[in-house]
């Protein structure tokens, strides 16, 4: 399964072609992407024969989810300086899939806020099909992981009860640069996590501080609504969010799984 395979699974077009999936090169410094035959989520997904220089292609965000998911408030640290508490039940929320974009791609700042914040986050990428999942048989839905910015309107979410349109405005949901498998849910439980604007270190956290793991999560979201392959969950967020203006740069580093960057501009 797909899962199972220690790879950094990428969607990437060539010269503005039919999007397709491919393998990049474990190297610390990755220079190729090798195109996968056929779907990435089937059984037995084969490499083809046709590589490609990282440089000649643009990377996607890594998968087109039909949903994301995101969790609220699931780093004490981080309720802790949004003045907020820790919620009873893991507190949920839906980002559309136009929200979604990939590496490299512009976050666009809406006239309607004035408080853009970045919010680097861990994102489960599910592999299969999953319904009301057992906490002990999540890691069989688990296709790996990835690199996610829940870009959030501050302002509107503190005028408004539903998150909606704070979390959910057009590429607010940057993803990638690959979807990582072959990490254990041990290994995802305790990796670091930085955020930077222009270089500068905003937020130095890690996924050993969640609130609730990434299996009670799963197994959690899976009991009121299916997880279909390509989805993706958003696990929360540690301290240190902050603003976001035009011509900045903002990049999130995850320990093991890799760099998400994009810039921010306005939106026209």
């Amino acid at each position: 399964m797909p899962y199972a395979l220690v790879m950094r699974i990428a969607r990437f077009t060539i010269a503005d072609c039919q999007p397709r999936y491919g393998v990049v090169d474990d190297g610390p410094e990755p220079v190729s992407i090798t195109e996968l035959d056929g779907d990435p989520f089937a059984a037995e997904p084969k490499l083809s024969t046709r590589a490609h220089w990282l440089t000649d292609v643009r990377l996607l965000s890594p998968v087109a989810p039909s949903k994301v998911v995101g969790v609220g408030r699931n780093y004490a640290d981080h309720v802790a300086e949004m003045g907020s508490e820790v919620p009873f039940e893991p507190a949920l929320f839906l980002k559309p899939s136009t929200a979604v974009i990939g590496p490299g791609r512009s976050i666009r700042k809406p006239a309607a806020t004035a408080e853009l914040h970045y919010e680097g986050e861990l994102a489960v990428v599910i592999a299969r099909r999953c319904r009301k999942a057992d906490i002990a048989e999540v890691g069989e839905y688990i296709m790996g992981y990835t690199v996610a910015n829940d870009v959030t309107a501050r302002d509107l979410q503190r005028r408004e009860t539903q998150w909606t349109r704070a979390k959910g405005w057009d590429t607010f949901c940057p993803l990638g640069p690959w979807v990582e498998t072959g990490i254990s849910l041990d290994e995802a439980g305790r990796l670091g996590l930085r955020t930077l604007v222009d270089g500068e270190v905003k937020q130095d956290g890690n996924t050993a501080q969640l609130i609730r793991g990434l299996a009670e999560l799963v197994a959690y979201i899976s009991h009121f609504t299916t997880l279909l392959p390509g989805d993706v969950i958003l696990t929360g967020t540690p301290s240190g969010v902050g603003p976001l203006e035009p011509g900045q740069q903002v990049s999130i580093e995850i320990e093991s799984v890799g760099t998400l960057t994009n810039p921010v501009i306005s939106e026209r």
